[in-house]
């Protein structure tokens, strides 16, 4: 029912190099203006998707189609003399590249992968990165200003095949209190020393690869030996500024950031890349200080169930997460940015939560428990409202118009689109290959002889 053939969603996974191949069977498809597509474009995008939509009929015509679509987008936005900086260009490349690095398991991995330095790589894919950026630009010009009123979002769901709307799987949503215990002055000083006998172990003579394996509390580099391949700006700033200040081979002082203590040891930079190892010291909570805070929550619970006090008031009064205090304790879906969440989007995300709340009825409370905010990497203790429950059931107005909305304004924006690029191809030179002729295209290619 949500159309998700928009260039700008289409764009945002489309990178060749993202999960390109090296060696794909080539020849030209087709042509707008002066631009050819290459098969291999097509088949790089395909490769991008998961199996059931790869092997969709008709798939590649689609692909073909958005990449046609993209091309006129570019050549507007030239004529508009609309402008991508270098700085959102290089913003958008290292976040790219850091995707790619996570999929093949590091830096060093990519750069095999493509027979170049991660500096090489950026080069060759800096101009294909700014078009496919300055035609989501365009088409945000085209379509950023279309919406729907309530008739328009009514009249596009009673248009729709009853086989088409989609089943709902069920949706929970979450409310929190959160108390974080407190770390002390000595917490933070037993991890400062502990890092300082560290460092004079690895300066001393012992292997800074061994010790952070054996140490470190970092789970992401540990059991690479703390090894981090990066590019400026993709770390904390005080990390980086130690980084920058180094040079190969040598090892930092003792470097404080939010995640906790670090010492840093420079293996090589190129410019704006860089390669490091690094051993992490997290501040550990005493015992007395998580006594404390459980001492508060359990207070809490307690004032929540004899109905004492408000959740509102609760959360302004016991919590300290500030990630949620401000919001009434709501926690929200990354995936989404709602207040609702699927089973999947909450397994890989928080899987206790569930298991908290699956005999709750909506408005219902858990009693206090430990647990890890992953994205703080710290403990807290936590009380959790079942704030509602909303069971599978086929799409309707009434349990979901902002998504049945969504849809209704993303078919105008096509359609939109669709009409725009109907009006720009009797002005341009297009060639589609006789392979590709016969698709069920959206628009009218065929107008060019």
């Amino acid at each position: 029912m949500i159309k998700t053939l928009l260039l700008s969603t289409c764009l945002v996974c489309a990178t060749p190099f993202l999960f390109g191949q090296k060696k794909v069977v080539n020849q030209i498809v087709a042509q707008v203006g002066d631009h050819i597509i290459l098969l291999s474009d097509i088949e790089t995008q395909r490769l991008q998707l998961n199996e059931k939509e790869r092997s969709q009929e008709g798939k590649s015509c689609q692909i073909l189609e958005q990449l046609l679509i993209e091309e006129l987008l570019v050549n507007q936005a030239l004529i508009d003399s609309l402008v991508i900086s270098d700085e959102q260009v290089d913003a958008e490349m290292e976040n790219r590249l850091r995707i790619m690095e996570n999929k093949m398991g590091g830096r060093e991995n990519l750069e095999a992968f493509y027979g170049k330095s991660t500096v090489a790589i950026k080069e060759e894919f800096r101009t294909i990165i700014r078009n496919k950026m300055l035609a989501q630009e365009m088409e945000r010009k085209i379509t950023g200003d279309i919406t729907v009123t309530p008739k328009e979002v009514a009249a596009f769901y009673q248009q729709l095949p009853k086989d088409s709307i989609p089943y709902i799987n069920m949706k929970l949503s979450f409310q929190q209190i959160v108390q974080f215990p407190e770390l002390t002055k000595e917490d933070k000083q037993l991890a400062f020393d502990q890092l300082v006998d560290i460092r004079k172990q690895i300066v001393g003579g012992k292997s800074f690869d061994m010790m952070a394996r054996l140490k470190s509390m970092d789970p992401g580099s540990a059991s690479q030996g703390g090894k981090i391949q990066a590019s400026k700006g993709m770390m904390v700033p005080q990390f980086e500024a130690a980084v920058f200040d180094l040079k190969p081979g040598e090892i930092s002082d003792i470097v404080e950031t939010m995640y906790g203590y670090h010492i840093i040891k420079l293996i090589s930079r190129k410019g704006d890349d860089y390669t490091c190892q690094h051993i992490l010291i997290m501040p550990e909570y005493s015992s007395k200080s998580i006594s404390i805070a459980a001492s508060k929550m359990d207070t809490c619970y307690q004032l929540l169930n004899r109905n004492e006090i408000t959740w509102d008031e609760a959360v302004i009064r016991f919590s300290n997460d500030d990630a949620t205090k401000q919001n009434k304790g709501v926690l929200t879906n990354p995936y989404t940015m709602d207040i609702y969440w699927d089973m999947e989007q909450l397994n890989e995300i928080d899987q206790q939560i569930y298991l908290l709340t699956d005999a709750l009825e909506s408005g219902g409370i858990s009693q206090p428990s430990l647990y890890m905010d992953l994205f703080e990497r710290k403990q807290g203790i936590r009380i959790v409202r079942l704030q509602n429950r909303v069971p599978a059931h086929q799409a309707n107005l009434e349990q979901d118009y902002a998504l049945i909305k969504l849809a209704a304004e993303n078919d105008k924006k096509q359609k939109t689109l669709d009409a725009w690029v109907q009006s720009k191809i009797p002005n341009a030179y297009v060639r589609i290959d006789a392979a590709y002729q016969d698709c069920d295209y959206r628009v009218n290619w065929q107008t060019t002889p």
